[in-house]
């Protein structure tokens, strides 16, 4: 049972009588040591769940410009990135508190097993000349999204179900048939199919499938094996085996870079990129002409190859990310970076400022002379670039295209959330009218992935984020006995309240949480929200609950499972509040 102490506003302090006279009234902790979440980190998680909660069927600000969730901004693309940025912040920014992260990541792995979601995989599994150009009839289709092929989907949902395991000790969709797809279009088929698996059948069907392929890895789309699809996968095996005491990645990774040394390798030795992917029938490896699939791929290889992926960024980088003779951080269509890279071979002691120009005119030149209608979609390269950039700690680098995002690309604040408004147009070039000179270009694409997803994901990440959720995984050992708080949500009671932070910090026995009341006016955003955090898992003890750094009461603690010390605070809208649990 909890036991329940109120503080109002003003706080009033409590103390009872057998509190001990050695208790301070003044909380003896500097707290400003403690990091908060910024307005924007706020907003991004806030996003995440109002797109998470919506009805399913509606999918606001989540529309795509390609119709068939086939391409890169499809929802299960978004739908996963929310979840890895959510487990990002849980684990390292706001550990304590997991009952604001529990059921969002529950949420989004739900909206993940819609047909909306998956159902593309039926069209997709018939193949196509454009990644088996030696097709000459469709394959036979099937429904099953997971049992072939389709890494880009499995394997996400994987990741997806393993953090879930990992980070709430929840065997949810470690249960046989806990992950269920249903196959039931309305007017078409002799009836309704339903796939049952759970995390590990999902994950066995992945092993098996990486080894029919040499272990290169697991088909995306028919025919085709790409480097980043694979990460995922690879990333959920590891704490799969944590959670199950084996060592099965001690055998799996060894097997797959070999798979990919006999293909002569991940990385093209001519421009240092990760090659985009494997032609199973024609065994051959199609090499990158951009930059997007090799930072997506380095922001979540660095978790087990960390080395090489730290080793390449400048070279992979460069042309790529470009910086003005003013300080400013721009990101460059690939047919600039082409030219970039290939007129710094030839001068390699200009300075990329004097060479952008010339590589801009060309790439004008290039577009101008081109014939035929280009593809018709643009990878979201930005969120890609932003999340490499998080996770390997170039913070120079990515506070600069943060701050290029801020400035030029339409943040939008909706409901208290933080978002980036789509923009199908790639980039712009300079007016040619223009009294300047020299020829410049601007960045303009904001796709859904980037906007909804990647650069909330960049925001929340600490450098090395995957790396360190990778190698120190929380077990059930560590869930159990660490304090946290419990008792508080995004909706319901709690909605109006952002948690600012949350932890708990062994050295000096304190379990700490700032909230603040949402400072806009909305629907159901009250003048103030009560809510009643209970801190569990304390050791056993005399502990003393500071609100506002002056003292509430002091209790003893039993140390026995389950019991809680909760404290009912008031929190007014834009305020916030320190509450801080201190064993004395």
């Amino acid at each position: 049972m909890a036991t329940t102490l109120t503080q109002t506003i003003p706080s009033t302090i409590r103390v009872t009588a057998d509190t001990p006279k050695s208790v301070s009234p003044e909380l003896p902790l500097d707290l400003s040591k403690y990091p908060k979440l910024s307005p924007q980190q706020v907003g991004h998680l806030r996003h995440f769940h109002n797109l998470a909660f919506q009805q399913d069927g509606e999918w606001k600000h989540m529309g795509v410009l390609e119709p068939g969730q086939e391409f890169l901004d499809a929802y299960r693309y978004q739908l996963a990135t929310m979840s890895y940025a959510a487990a990002l912040a849980h684990y390292h920014r706001l550990p304590a508190v997991r009952t604001i992260f529990k059921p969002l990541m529950r949420q989004l792995i739900h909206k993940m097993l819609r047909r909306d979601v998956w159902g593309y995989w039926f069209n997709t599994s018939h193949g196509g000349i454009l990644t088996d150009p030696s097709l000459t009839e469709l394959r036979k289709p099937w429904a099953d999204p997971v049992v072939k092929e389709n890494i880009m989907y499995s394997g996400h949902l994987l990741l997806m179900t393993s953090l879930y395991g990992m980070l709430f000790d929840d065997d949810e969709f470690e249960k046989e048939d806990s992950i269920v797809f249903r196959w039931d279009p309305i007017f078409w088929g002799l009836g309704a199919e339903d796939f049952k698996y759970s995390n590990r059948t999902l994950q066995q069907t992945i092993l098996d499938e990486m080894e029919r392929n040499g272990w290169v890895g697991v088909c995306c789309e028919p025919n085709v094996v790409f480097v980043v699809c694979n990460q995922f996968p690879l990333i959920a095996m590891r704490y799969n085996d944590v959670r199950d005491g084996t060592n099965r990645m001690d055998e799996i990774l060894p097997k797959y870079k070999e798979g990919w040394a006999k293909k002569r390798g991940m990385v093209a030795t001519d421009s240092n990129l990760f090659n985009d992917w494997w032609m199973v029938k024609q065994d051959f490896v199609v090499p990158a002409r951009d930059l997007a699939f090799t930072a997506w791929a380095a922001a979540f290889m660095n978790s087990w190859n960390s080395e090489l992926v730290h080793k390449l960024y400048e070279k992979q980088s460069f042309g790529f990310i470009t910086h003005s003779a003013t300080g400013e951080t721009n990101i460059q269509p690939p047919i600039v970076a082409k030219y970039i890279r290939e007129i710094s071979a030839e001068e390699p002691n200009t300075p990329v400022t004097q060479i952008l120009p010339k590589a801009v005119s060309k790439a004008q030149a290039e577009i101008a002379a081109s014939k035929g209608p280009a593809f018709p979609y643009n990878k979201p390269a930005l969120g890609y670039v932003l999340q490499w950039q998080s996770e390997l700690g170039q913070t120079f680098d990515l506070e600069g295209l943060l701050a290029y995002a801020d400035n030029n690309l339409n943040p939008q604040w909706e409901d208290g959330g933080l978002f980036y408004r789509r923009n199908d147009t790639a980039f712009t070039f300079s007016d040619p009218n223009s009294t300047d000179d020299q020829p410049s270009v601007n960045w303009t694409f904001m796709s859904p992935y980037t906007g909804n997803a990647a650069i909330g994901y960049s925001r929340l990440n600490v450098p090395d984020g995957q790396r360190i959720m990778y190698e120190k995984p929380w077990t059930a050992a560590h869930l159990q006995r660490t304090p946290y708080i419990d008792n508080l949500h995004f909706v319901g009671e709690n909605k109006g309240v952002s948690v600012l932070r949350g932890l708990w910090d062994a050295d000096v026995n304190a379990l700490l949480l700032t909230v603040k009341g949402w400072d806009y006016i909305g629907k159901g955003c009250e003048e103030h929200v009560v809510i009643s955090p209970i801190a569990r898992n304390l050791p056993l003890g005399t502990w003393a609950l500071y609100v506002q750094g002056k003292l509430v009461v002091a209790r003893d603690v039993s140390g026995e499972q389950g019991e809680g010390f909760e404290a009912a605070v008031s929190v007014r809208r834009g305020e916030e509040v320190d509450v801080v649990f201190l064993k004395v």
